[in-house]
């Protein structure tokens, strides 16, 4: 069955840097686009960043731009998120997903890591 599992979170210090993991297995994953989301407490679920199936396009929210690089490996099946300066607005739960718009559209989602930035 499909599934999506994300890794890496952690508690760091501001300015730190973590590396987030989302192994995916029972889907092409080649042939799907990748994200990261986030939820804060208390705030709504947000676009973090995204990468093209292949990996040529990659997008981000204008808070991360600069400090986050979402990179994917399609022989080992893996996202990554790279955080780097990391800031206490940055504590949430990050998700990862993949999605294909085909003859129906599917959505995949990971059961979410916990990134805490505290001193």
């Amino acid at each position: 069955q499909v599934q999506l599992v994300e890794s890496g979170g952690d508690l760091v210090q501001p300015g730190g840097s973590l590396r987030l993991s989302c192994a995916a297995s029972g889907f092409t994953f080649s042939s799907y686009g990748m994200s990261w989301y986030r939820r804060a407490p208390g705030k709504e679920r947000e676009l973090v960043a995204f990468i093209s199936s292949r990996g040529g396009i990659t997008n981000y929210a204008d808070s991360v731009k600069g400090r986050f690089i979402i990179s994917r490996d399609n022989t080992k099946n893996t996202m990554y998120l790279q955080m780097n300066s990391l800031k206490a607005e940055d504590t949430a739960v990050y998700y990862c997903n993949a999605r294909l718009r085909a003859v129906k559209l599917y959505d995949y989602w990971g059961q979410g890591t916990q990134v805490t930035v505290s001193s």
